[in-house]
């Protein structure tokens, strides 16, 4: 199965987004959370560097957090529970039925995310990021089972698996070999290049695995 990880860019008017660019220097860690069409609600972990006070008010100013409240104030760490009016940033997985793996970190707006679902699942994410208007970059995108199987170098297997997660391999195809070069930020002659090597290396293995050649 993919495994995907993206950055995603947290549209402004969103509380953690707005929050987090107010105090860019520190890390928010949310270790967990679920949201419904109207709701959100979450755990969120701030190191003892943070100034906790202060991006707690901030919290709790912002018009669509319903909710915060301290669970834990340590030496360390401090973690809290918030509730919010505005679940964008979850609506997108939502829909399209990809579950994200917690903890994740946001950073001066910008969310890591890492990914596990089938291809078709992370292009049904696409489309919603899309429909949402929220932007995302895909650092990187391979299958671990493939990867231990099969015989690519690492940077076939993210060609290749980008190739897959923006619809190149579609009926129609939903991407040109010019989109999949644009998403990996590399030229088009060294994308078609490693994807042509890597076609014929999967084929190659598919072949011999069928026993489809001839002795």
């Amino acid at each position: 199965m993919p495994r995907a990880e993206l950055t995603v860019t947290v549209p402004e008017g969103i509380w953690i987004g707005d929050v987090s660019r107010r105090f860019a220097a520190d890390t928010f860690r949310v270790l967990t959370a679920f949201a419904d069409a109207e709701t959100g609600v979450g755990l969120l972990e701030l190191d003892d560097g943070a100034d906790s006070d202060a991006i707690r008010d901030a919290m709790t100013a912002h018009e669509t957090i319903q909710d915060v409240t301290t669970l834990y104030d340590g030496e360390e760490d401090v973690l809290l529970q918030f509730e919010t009016a505005d679940p964008v940033l979850l609506l997108p997985l939502r829909e399209s039925g990809v579950p994200l793996e917690f903890p994740f970190e946001i950073r001066d707006g910008a969310a890591t995310w890492t990914l596990r679902a089938p291809s078709e699942r992370l292009g049904a994410l696409r489309d919603q990021f899309s429909a949402f208007g929220i932007d995302f970059t895909l650092e990187r995108i391979h299958d671990e089972q493939y990867e231990r199987d099969a015989p690519l170098t690492e940077r076939q297997r993210d060609v290749l698996a980008t190739a897959v997660a923006v619809g190149y391999y579609e009926t129609p195809r939903d991407a040109t070999l010019t989109d999949v070069a644009d998403e990996l930020g590399i030229a088009k002659s060294t994308c078609s290049e490693t994807l042509h090597r890597a076609e014929a290396t999967v084929i190659a293995e598919f072949a011999e695995r069928a026993d489809l050649l001839e002795d």
